[in-house]
């Protein structure tokens, strides 16, 4: 494969080979592999993140769209850095707001977690719009959100971000760099961004 395909390719290959393997492995269908399935190294460096001005128009776009669901979707993303599929499956008894904390149920590492519900991301829950639906960014009929591609893709086209920004999944990114620069636990107050 590493004639015709790029190294990225066959890492995924692999990858998906060797997950398929572990599970037979677990679930006594198949003996485990006497080797090791090695990875080729795959120059990754493709960094998403936004600029301070790319930032601010991203929130300005989100504050001005009509959907709701995808504006605080969007905006509870950068605030606590969770992944899309922790964002669909996020329902309300998952959220604790007397204690500060939020509770990922089946997340990617499979152990459930804590994470604290910082004051902007309990701010956006407090005034979202709750239905009957368990969960707090329900899809259609209120099940699980199994998609939300065109209406983040009308917010990211509107605040002028490059096509190849993934939105949902590098807005955690754009958190974990605003954390570590700015040294907080808690998140970014757009208020302040203008004295920045």
């Amino acid at each position: 494969m590493l004639k015709t395909k790029t190294d990225n390719t066959v890492r995924n290959v692999l990858e998906l080979l060797r997950r398929i393997i572990n599970f037979g492995t677990k679930k006594n269908l198949c003996a485990g592999l006497s080797f090791t399935i090695e990875m080729p190294k795959v120059n990754n460096i493709k960094t998403e993140d936004l600029t301070p001005e790319q930032l601010l128009n991203l929130l300005e776009a989100i504050e001005n769209d009509t959907n709701i669901q995808a504006a605080n979707l969007m905006k509870f993303a950068l605030f606590t850095g969770m992944r899309r599929g922790e964002l669909f499956r996020l329902k309300w008894n998952d959220i604790d707001f007397e204690k500060g904390f939020i509770h990922l149920r089946d997340p990617k590492g499979d152990i459930d977690q804590k994470i604290p519900l910082n004051e902007s991301a309990k701010k956006i829950l407090q005034s979202h719009i709750r239905t009957e639906s368990d969960y707090v960014f329900p899809g259609r009929g209120g099940r699980q959100r199994k998609d939300i591609k065109h209406q983040v893709n009308r917010i990211k086209e509107s605040a002028g971000l490059p096509a190849g920004f993934r939105a949902l999944h590098r807005l955690r990114h754009v958190y974990a760099s605003m954390l570590a620069s700015s040294g907080k636990v808690d998140m970014y107050n757009p208020a302040k961004a203008d004295d920045a």
